[in-house]
């Protein structure tokens, strides 16, 4: 199990070297990938399966043990990024189609990714799993409900189709994957060990696939999007670090808001946008191209924390 453990790490730490190299096959060889964009709900599922499968009541004790920490985390996510996005879109004066899908991976809640992030970075892994946990169970009422407040002028929207699509896609395996360790309990752990590497296939999946039907919208417009995206990634990270601060959380914990403000579910912004926004591929070009560059950012972001030991610049008490 050891080996497989091994295998697991340097999947994930070579996260990033995957969503590039199958980004660039998918540029270049389109047919290959374009016909995973019908099962996206379905490895977004999976994906959601997964985390519900590591998840334990004792991640929500996070929740009674911090809830201020954990309440900017969530705030962080459903009122800072949303806003970045909508400030963002105004500011560069953005198409309607790219608008909508910056917004809407604004308003999607924190990935997975991040409590990985989180720990390479040296943060509060308790904290960023309670914050992702509790963002991805409030994420079928708020996604729609601030979606629809920021981008309704652009779109006419659904709010209620969004609601069941999320609950479909994402509240659905997460419940079952719970129960699923509830019922079986030592007999899953094995399992659990393989779900990271699950979820980075699937996510490389999402983003080679929406890559490979978007091709000629990203050789348009792909530099513009990806700025925004990188813009938008950024000052999550900075805003989310500084209310940690604000309101004096310990260097840990503003660590952990930082990086799951930062880092968004986009592989569920990718699945939304092919459904509700099928008409128009370029709406779910900002979630895929924000999937590759969080993958990016993130671990680049760890490594300057990992070398910087939060005792060491911890202020707040």
């Amino acid at each position: 199990m050891s080996a497989l453990f091994k295998f697991t790490q340097f999947i994930q730490k070579t996260f990033a070297l995957w969503v590039i190299l199958f980004s660039v096959i998918a540029m270049v060889v389109p047919e290959a990938f374009v016909w995973l964009k019908a099962y996206i709900p379905w490895m977004l599922g999976i994906i959601m399966f997964g985390m519900g499968m590591t998840m334990t009541l004792g991640d929500f004790k996070s929740v009674l043990q911090s809830p201020k920490a954990v309440l900017i985390g969530v705030v962080a996510q459903f009122v800072v990024m949303p806003g970045l996005a909508f400030l963002l879109c105004q500011l560069f004066q953005l198409p309607a189609e790219i608008a909508i899908g910056v917004i809407l991976v604004g308003c999607c809640p924190g990935g997975t990714a991040s409590n990985v992030i989180t720990y390479m970075a040296k943060g509060n892994t308790a904290l960023s799993v309670a914050c992702t946990s509790v963002s991805t169970l409030l994420a079928p009422l708020l996604t729609p409900a601030v979606f629809y407040v920021l981008a309704s002028q652009w779109i006419e929207i659904n709010a209620m189709s969004m609601l069941v699509s999320i609950l479909q896609v994402v509240l659905f395996p997460i419940i079952l994957g719970l129960i699923v360790r509830g019922v079986l309990k030592a007999k899953v752990e094995a399992y659990i060990q393989i779900m990271p590497v699950v979820s980075v296939v699937a996510i490389v999946a999402i983003v080679a696939a929406i890559i490979a039907g978007s091709k000629t919208q990203i050789l348009e417009s792909g530099l513009m999007i990806l700025g925004i995206v990188a813009l938008h990634n950024g000052l999550g990270y900075l805003l989310g670090y500084w209310a940690g601060r604000i309101f004096k959380l310990q260097e840990i914990d503003c660590r952990a808001v930082s990086i799951e403000a930062g880092m968004q579910n986009s592989g569920l912004g990718v699945a939304l946008a092919a459904t509700h926004f099928a008409a128009s591929p370029m709406t779910a070009l900002p979630s895929a191209i924000f999937s590759l560059w969080h993958n990016i950012s993130g671990p680049a972001l760890a490594t300057y924390w990992a070398a910087k030991p939060p005792a060491e610049n911890d202020q707040h008490n």
